[in-house]
């Protein structure tokens, strides 16, 4: 008999259906008459609860492993649960233990873990309540993703993950080499001499895919990259990871205003897709992690989303009746609590900030004609700040050496994408989403480490 998930027997299973159902022990009870069981198989927030009669063959031996986290098998019959709050349940007939847990060793108990411990037992912490929420909803994140761009007929292109460029001109890179570190060969000034290395030159693990998606979306019109990029920063805020992963469309024949049109498109559908398709999560994260979680939600998909310059941006915050830790004048970047004021206490909903000063920002972003600002964009969250980077793309090829050149990099390690405005230049935008700030901003969690399943961080790598 095929399986069934759990989820859609509690959605759609009927009294005196004939089920097969497997799973991980939450719970047990035992009782004269029975045994209840409450298994989870991840699909579903809810357990379903299993009833087993004494009569059942080698029944002391069976329930004597039930242990919370054993792994079974049960087959039985639905009935209608005379318990409150739940539908259905299902009377067992043969149920098989793939696997004991022993009560004295297993971790996970009926009580409350903190996420600092759980973070500790990464390889079981998916078992609980809400890290499987967290996770389901995560699912549903990147489900809309794609769902998202395919529907508007973008092309998913796979850029690469070993890079010989920094796209953002940071420096915190992780080094790719295949040089034994006990006998790295130097040359006659002592440097390292990367000729010998695997690639020749140096080479790192990306910070970004976006240079690599503008060579396609010269060939494709609008392309998105959806994979895992890399910071070498060695933070430990509840907001940085060294493993994250990036989603970055590219549109050919765009500007900033279409840029932004679409960024907002973009939150609102996966906002809306989770609402619609995990809806129990949501709740249990409103209930137990954030009583804001789901206004939060209903905020970014109803309300269009304000705009305004960063000079418009940065008059407001001067005139605001709240002392800032961060000074704000005009040519500074915006810290995170000045772009909370403006989305949490000032609009009170998502807000895009335009225009920035030329100096705060990457070498590849369009200059605009006052050539004193940029044609960039970042949407700014209420309780978390800037969600989506992004911007119109600098087209020109005289302008883009000028910027490269001012930054100090070398224009010869970047002679393909310099060709992009040689041969068939066009105006283009593009943005960048990290995908575990949104997971993190849907449910409410507190800690980045806790919407990623093996999380890297400084010290951090044991799963």
């Amino acid at each position: 008999m095929t399986t069934q998930r759990i989820a859609v027997i509690l959605r759609n299973g009927q009294p005196d259906e004939t089920v097969t159902v497997q799973g991980w022990v939450r719970t047990k009870r035992e009782l004269k008459e029975f045994a209840f069981v409450e298994v989870n198989d991840g699909s579903a927030m809810a357990n379903l609860q299993i009833v087993i009669d004494p009569k059942l063959s080698n029944y002391e031996n069976i329930v004597k492993q039930l242990n919370t986290g054993a792994s079974i098998e049960v087959v039985g019959v639905l009935v209608a649960s005379p318990a409150k709050g739940q539908r259905i349940e299902l009377k067992a007939s043969m149920v098989i233990v793939y696997g004991d847990a022993d009560p004295q060793t297993y971790p996970l108990q009926k009580k409350r873990h903190s996420f600092e411990f759980l973070r500790t037992i990464a390889h079981l912490r998916s078992r609980t309540n809400t890290y499987s929420a967290v996770f389901r909803v995560r699912n549903a994140c990147a489900y809309a993703v794609h769902q998202f761009f395919q529907e508007r007929g973008f092309l998913w292109v796979h850029t690469p993950i070993i890079t010989a460029s920094d796209c953002e001109g940071a420096g915190e890179m992780f080094s790719v080499t295949n040089f034994d570190l006990t006998k790295i060969p130097r040359n006659d000034t002592q440097q390292i001499d990367f000729s010998q290395d695997f690639f020749g030159k140096p080479a790192y693990l990306t910070v970004s895919g976006q240079l690599e998606a503008e060579v396609m979306a010269m060939a494709f019109g609008n392309v998105y990259t959806f994979g895992p990029t890399f910071r070498a920063e060695n933070s430990n805020t509840s907001r940085h990871l060294a493993e994250f992963w990036m989603i970055e469309p590219e549109m050919a024949f765009c500007d900033l205003e279409g840029d932004m049109d679409l960024a907002e498109a973009f939150l609102k559908y996966i906002f809306k897709y989770v609402l619609e398709n995990c809806r129990e999560d949501m709740e249990f994260f409103n209930d137990r992690i954030d009583n804001t979680v789901l206004a939060t939600a209903e905020n970014m998909i109803n309300n269009q989303f304000e705009r305004l310059t960063y000079t418009e941006a940065v008059a407001l915050l001067e005139k605001a009746d709240k002392q800032f830790e961060f000074p704000v004048k005009w040519g500074l970047d915006l810290q995170s609590e000045h772009e909370r004021y403006l989305a949490e206490e000032l609009f009170k909903k998502p807000t895009i900030v335009t225009d920035y000063p030329v100096g705060i920002k990457a070498f590849y972003m369009r200059l605009s004609d006052d050539e004193k600002t940029v044609r960039a964009m970042d949407i700014l969250a209420p309780k978390i700040g800037e969600i989506i980077g992004g911007s119109q793309r600098e087209e020109r090829l005289d302008i883009l050496e000028r910027r490269i050149e001012a930054q100090g990099m070398n224009k010869d390690d970047l002679w393909w994408y310099l060709d992009l405005r040689r041969y068939g230049t066009v105006p283009h935008a593009g943005f960048g989403l990290g995908f575990e700030r949104v997971v993190q901003f849907m449910t409410g969690m507190g800690n980045i480490r806790d919407v990623i399943p093996f999380p890297r961080a400084p010290l951090t790598i044991d799963f």
